[in-house]
């Protein structure tokens, strides 16, 4: 396997399986698999449906509606990993929401989730290193797997560095001082169908280079270790395993080409590669 693995399987979508899921005056904010269309037949005070599309109706409240959508789906255990955490839903980032929902229901609408991703690395003597998270055995989604230094999903009603300065101390003990020194480096999407939907992420990358004598903390549960790693260890695992939560490769992968890690001289798809990184 290489490298170029990780980017197909996070896009191993189909979308002539999908319907397109808009909003009220049409604009596009997700995608619904044809086969998921059952579940949302009762609700036709909510949802207009045709061939091709699904949409919302204009109604009062979308995010009150579409909280008793997801709660229905919920008692019939029709949605796994419940969170508790609403996400933000709009056609483009940063853009008024047209309402709000609940965080595992996104791929089941295929609606478009953005999370902060932290590399976190240290110069040791012109070498670098990278702090990598192994994640806990009882987390929901990829257990015992190695994950970046911070990651997390961007809820409703928060800024992106207030997220990363909330992530920072729960996942790794950060003082928000260091938090903030977090150097915004791009995005990395994809587009990955599961059991349960499809998955059009935006991951909003950060570098931060931490002291040599700092050591991660996690406080929330999360992880279960953390373990600093040469740059070269870890494009190894990433090339030869799937060691890593799914998503993870990609933000790796792009850290190695912007630190000329990997190069087109060595690569003989690199440029597929850089390509892939952004779906």
């Amino acid at each position: 396997m290489g490298y170029i693995d990780h980017i197909r399987a996070c896009n191993n979508h189909d979308l002539s399986r999908f319907v397109s899921f808009q909003g009220p005056a049409g604009q596009s904010i997700g995608w619904v698999r044809r086969d998921n269309l059952a579940l949302l037949s009762e609700f036709h005070d909510v949802f207009d449906f045709t061939q091709d599309v699904l949409r919302l109706k204009k109604v009062d409240d979308i995010t009150a509606h579409m909280a008793q959508v997801t709660q229905a789906l919920q008692d019939k255990k029709q949605i796994n990993g419940w969170r508790g955490e609403l996400y933000a839903v709009s056609p483009r980032f940063g853009e008024e929401p047209l309402f709000l929902i609940e965080r595992a229901a996104t791929p089941l609408f295929g609606i478009r989730a953005y999370g902060v991703h932290i590399n976190g690395f240290v110069r040791d003597k012109g070498q670098i290193k990278m702090w990598i998270a192994k994640r806990a055995a009882d987390r929901m989604v990829c257990p015992d797997m190695w994950d970046n230094m911070v990651a997390g999903g961007q809820p409703a009603g928060l800024s992106l560095m207030g997220n990363i300065i909330k992530e920072c101390g729960e996942e790794a003990g950060i003082p928000e001082d260091l938090a903030r020194q977090a150097q915004s480096v791009g995005t990395v999407s994809y587009m990955m169908e599961t059991d349960g939907g499809l998955k059009p992420d935006v991951m909003f990358c950060y570098d931060l280079e931490v002291p040599k004598e700092f050591v991660p903390n996690n406080t929330d549960g999360e992880v279960a270790s953390f373990h600093l790693m040469g740059v070269e260890e870890v494009a190894d695992i990433v090339k030869k395993t799937f060691d890593f939560k799914f998503n993870c490769n990609l933000v790796i992968i792009d850290f190695l080409i912007r630190h000329g890690v990997l190069n087109p001289d060595e690569i003989t798809d690199y440029e597929e590669l850089v390509r892939g990184l952004r779906r």
